[in-house]
């Protein structure tokens, strides 16, 4: 052997030892001299902890390490020591991997943080992944070694994660694997979680007997608030809250919050405290601070929303946890760079208080199935809560299944347990470990999508929006083509993997959903109801999918998946419908607002609104729908039909009946028949639903048309918008 060989031996055999040297051996060929280890005394979650570790250690390499007491360990055996972090009152979130003499140590400052450490070891030691529940990726080896040294330590900043997601609260040992809580509500009186003051003082008890515990809305007092500077209300609000604790005693959180409505109190007293405190948030944090002051063992939380966000001058005690609300922010970029007045809040509360809990909001609310390009900015936006001393993150998210929902849920989770992770990176961890093939083209979608609402400036991204507002942006025709081919091919990538097949098809729902919505506003040539047979496919795959994988709500407001099924269908069955009112000229005799452009053209353009307002509906707020139709000519007609929308939570309700007349020369008009409203506002309505209100005459020769249709001016005193004038939407009117 020549001195080279020589040489090329020796190093190797240095090489080998090091590495040997430098690696802990957990099994080696399916064998293992290690044992799992737990300490004596150990809680259940302990013993579980240690038992979870056992099984992702032999589903990887099929040896079954033994797990046992510290007490009752052989000494010729390395240990994996499963316990608590051995230090004087460590952070209750820590967790610790360490090694000692080829011995790891894996510990956390609580029995969660415990289970934690063990999935962190399994992930960042073992490439251990979990996507959703059921989806893993579990490496197969005979053998397991992990690098020397060890030494690693994390507390993450924000203590209390949530993701508003089932797949966290309907599975928790997955939510433990992600690190985020179990339920919406950690910790909360289980009826006094948020918008409590009509749970604490009723309407149905309190106000005919007592109107003055309620708010002064002008010159009436109104059940919409409470008056906060009455001395009974505040006591019968503390007897409440007493009664609630003694209830739940486990609970050590209960929210003393406004009702979700901005009708706060406007009587004398509370008007000069928030005029004293700069901010309605004046008599909410001084009413609740004497809430508060009556259980300093508890936290009593209360809400910075809406016209209460802006912080006031009076410091919440130390007890008192302010809930921050970033509902009315456009989500097309950061909170810093397009929610200035928010961002300003959160720094004003955060000069005030360290009990602060974000509330965020990362969905459509009003389109659960549809695109809503913000991934982007949930990364610089939990950073910036972090930054200001957010401890406690709840994102709310849909919790039923919606647009790229397991993404989603993944990522949210992700950031919240350390926002310092690359956005990107894990976008594409999650493409190709839960799409495998198909990852490739579903984050490309992703990437275009979130390329093309970054190029829009001026795209206001809305949490209560409609894909119809995207038909000239990120959904134009040209990007809706392109976006439905991305997918053809993520799914022609997996089409033998059934079970991945599954989840693309449930990830395209989005791109079909506004598809779907494109046809029914007859946006171009190629997305139109005119090819009914192409759009009834879609439609019948769209079900089928959201069938096969129990997605069945559409938005927060309780309409359906079958509601919005049935309705396409109606859609499909008036598009088709001759009808000699399309593109005729409107008239309208009373004033629209906001919506539809104002244009009164919205009537007769042949595109069908939605489940939501924003979606083709021409409003009137406060007054009624007059308008007159011009067919053009002297024209047989024997049918009227327009359609109205209700969405009673946005104070949208149908109209209580709708008139219509006709008219030879447009002056003089004789009455046809009346329609009335065959589903009266009541406190249980339907929230979200459309109805027709359809005539059906003798018959005869007539020019034009007039509609009225008769609102109900305002919200009825029970309603939470009670005295505010009450909107209908109406759209297209078919005539024949």
């Amino acid at each position: 052997m020549n001195i080279k060989s020589v040489f090329f031996v020796v190093l190797i055999c240095f090489l080998s030892a090091c590495s040997r040297d430098n690696v802990v051996q957990i099994v080696e060929n399916g064998a293992s001299d290690f044992v799992i280890v737990y300490q004596e005394g150990a809680s259940d979650s302990q013993i579980k902890s240690a038992e979870i570790l056992q099984n992702y250690i032999q589903k990887i390499s099929n040896a079954k390490l033994e797990v046992t007491n510290e007490k009752s360990e052989g000494s010729n055996k390395h240990m994996i020591y499963i316990g608590n972090i051995t230090e004087e009152n460590p952070d209750p979130q820590k967790i610790s991997i360490t090694e000692y003499d080829k011995n790891l140590v894996i510990s956390g400052g609580s029995d969660q943080a415990i289970r934690y450490a063990v999935y962190q070891f399994l992930e960042q030691f073992l490439d251990c992944k979990w996507y959703a529940p059921g989806a893993e990726t579990i490496p197969n080896s005979p053998s397991i070694s992990v690098q020397l040294p060890i030494n690693y330590s994390y507390t993450p900043e924000i203590k209390t994660r949530t993701v508003h997601s089932r797949l966290f609260y309907d599975n928790h040992d997955f939510a433990d694997k992600l690190k985020v809580t179990h339920e919406a509500f950690p910790y909360y009186v289980p009826q006094g979680r948020v918008h409590t003051f009509h749970r604490f003082i009723p309407e149905e008890k309190f106000y005919k007997s007592n109107p003055e515990y309620f708010a002064l809305r002008g010159n009436k007092r109104l059940p919409t608030q409470l008056c906060l500077t009455n001395d009974i209300v505040v006591d019968i609000v503390k007897d409440s809250v007493q009664a609630m604790f003694n209830r739940y005693p486990e609970s050590s959180v209960i929210s003393v919050s406004s009702n979700d409505n901005t009708q706060y109190c406007t009587c004398d007293s509370c008007s000069k405290i928030d005029e004293e405190e700069g901010s309605h948030a004046g008599t909410m944090i001084r009413f609740v601070n004497k809430i508060a002051a009556a259980f300093p063992d508890k936290t009593i939380s209360t809400l910075a929303y809406q016209y209460t966000r802006k912080p006031c001058k009076t410091k919440p005690l130390d007890n008192v946890l302010i809930t921050l609300c970033s509902i009315e922010c456009d989500r097309s970029a950061s909170i810093e760079d397009k929610c200035v007045d928010f961002a300003n809040d959160l720094k004003g509360w955060h000069d005030l208080t360290d009990n602060i809990r974000i509330w965020d909001y990362t969905t459509q609310f009003t389109n659960f199935l549809a695109p809503f390009p913000n991934l982007h900015t949930l990364k610089p936006n939990i950073e910036f809560f972090k930054n200001n001393n957010a401890k406690w993150i709840f994102e709310q998210h849909s919790n039923n299944p919606s647009e790229l929902f397991e993404l989603r849920s993944y990522i949210m989770a992700k950031l919240l347990w350390n926002p310092d992770r690359d956005f990107d990176e894990l976008l594409t961890e999650f493409t190709n470990g839960y799409y495998e093939e198909a990852g490739l083209f579903i984050k490309q979608y992703v990437d275009i999508i979130h390329s093309k609402i970054k190029e829009d400036k001026d795209f206001f991204l809305f949490l209560y929006g409609d894909p119809s507002q995207a038909f000239d942006s990120y959904l134009n025709p040209d990007l809706l083509t392109k976006y439905t081919s991305l997918f053809d091919q993520a799914e022609s990538a997996v089409a033998e993997k059934n079970d991945v097949l599954k989840r693309v098809k449930i990830a395209r729902i989005g791109i079909d959903y506004a598809v779907l919505e494109a046809c029914r506003k007859n946006i171009s040539e190629d997305f139109s109801l005119a090819d009914s047979a192409r759009v009834g496919t879609l439609l019948e795959n769209f079900m089928s999918t959201c069938e096969s994988a129990n997605i069945t709500a559409m938005n927060e407001m309780r309409f359906t998946v079958n509601d919005y099924y049935e309705g396409y269908l109606k859609a499909l069955s008036v598009a088709n419908k001759p009808n000699k009112a399309i593109g005729k000229t409107v008239a309208l005799l009373t004033k629209p607002k906001k919506y539809a452009n104002e244009d009164p053209q919205a009537l007769t353009d042949g595109a069908l609104g939605g489940s939501n307002f924003y979606s083709n509906w021409l409003g009137f707020e406060g007054n009624d729908l007059e308008a007159i139709i011009d067919l053009g000519a002297q024209k047989e007609i024997s049918s009227m039909s327009t359609a109205f929308l209700q969405v009673t939570n946005h104070i949208v309700f149908f109209p209580t009946e709708v008139s219509y007349y006709a008219s030879l020369d447009g002056k003089t008009f004789k009455l046809l028949g009346q329609v009335t409203n065959e589903s009266p506002l009541v406190k249980k309505s339907k929230v979200n639903d459309i109805q027709y209100f359809d005539l059906n005459v003798k018959p005869l020769q007539t020019r034009y048309i007039k509609i009225r249709a008769n609102s109900l001016k305002k919200a009825p005193y029970w309603h939470h918008g009670a005295g505010l004038p009450s909107w209908i939407f109406a759209d297209e009117v078919i005539i024949n």
